[in-house]
């Protein structure tokens, strides 16, 4: 080891070169990090200063209770027929794409080879690239005429069903790449251990891989439906723009009619130049902090279940 001073100086030089450098990345790092929470910040503060204006003009009570949204006819400004509208879209979409979102994650974790899994996956998740207004064009030149000739309904040109179906494909990608990367993280020692006790691949998928991806499996769940919670051109234009409460008992009718979901509430107050800066314009501010804190509610579930059902591998 050599005692030079100079070769020590220059070493000592280096060092604190190293630190100051890993001392910027840090402060960038962090920078960033701020930056993120500072735009959400923004974003509540906004949303929330409009609210307010909004609900010293209409009560509160009457915005989240109301079964009527006719902001120019009427000014009636109830929001449930929206937040329905949004439910019927986001739950029919799930049944859709959660079930073939898993499936073909197991597919690619557990059954396809490495050449089949280099191709399938990116074509995959092409799907999460297409333009949502393509899927809203495919919505009403094709998806409405082919289900309303193959199943027994009556579908009007704007319907819940296509809107539900479009959506569900396009959430598609997201369940299956999240769960996918759950699923590969799951130790071989597991697998491994379910075979030598004679489990058959389907018993391994099922019984124990998937299990141990819970928390992985539930977090690509919950964003996924955000996404679908927050989706608009494809709603608007395969659903329309017909607010309407549910009707119950009757499940079909519902899927089989036009609605209006939140976010195309939204797009119409935005693109509607005559509201001017009256309580029309304000709903919308109102109506975009209840939909940010029904996606905020979401993730903070994801987080929760994610903590609850997280393994730990070592």
């Amino acid at each position: 080891m050599s005692n030079d001073p100079q070769s020590v100086s220059g070493s000592l030089r280096r060092n604190e070169f190293v630190v100051r450098k890993e001392r910027l990345y840090g402060r960038l790092i962090a920078a960033s990090a701020l930056l993120t929470i500072l735009v959400t910040v923004g974003i509540i503060l906004s949303l929330s200063g409009h609210a307010l204006t909004f609900w010293t003009e209409i009560s509160p009570v009457a915005f989240f209770t109301g079964t009527n949204w006719s902001p120019v006819i009427g000014n009636s400004y109830g929001v449930l027929p929206l937040v329905s509208g949004t439910l019927i879209v986001t739950i029919c979409s799930a049944l859709i794409a959660l079930p073939v979102g898993l499936a073909a994650a197991i597919y690619l974790s557990e059954y396809a080879n490495d050449q089949v899994r280099s191709i399938l996956k990116p074509a995959l998740e092409i799907l999460a690239g297409v333009p949502t207004v393509i899927y809203g064009y495919m919505a009403l030149v094709y998806v409405t005429p082919l289900a309303d000739s193959v199943l027994p309904l009556s579908l009007g040109t704007f319907n819940a069903l296509s809107a539900s179906i479009v959506v569900g494909i396009m959430i598609i990608p997201m369940v299956s790449s999240i769960s996918e990367d759950a699923l590969s993280a799951v130790p071989d020692s597991l697998r491994e251990a379910a075979y030598g006790l004679g489990s058959t691949k389907f018993d391994v998928s099922t019984k124990v891989v998937v299990p141990s991806a819970t928390s992985g499996i539930v977090a690509s769940y919950v964003l996924a439906l955000s996404r679908a919670i927050g989706e608009t051109m494809a709603v608007t234009m395969a659903m329309g723009m017909s607010p309407q409460m549910p009707y119950f008992p009757d499940v079909v009718r519902n899927l089989a009619e036009s609605s209006q979901t939140m976010t195309a509430a939204m797009v119409q107050i935005a693109g509607a130049d005559s509201y001017g800066g009256g309580p029309t314009y304000e709903a919308m501010f109102a109506i975009g902090i209840t939909l940010f804190a029904i996606t905020l509610a979401m993730n903070i579930l994801a987080e929760l279940v994610r903590r609850r059902f997280r393994e730990a591998y070592e």
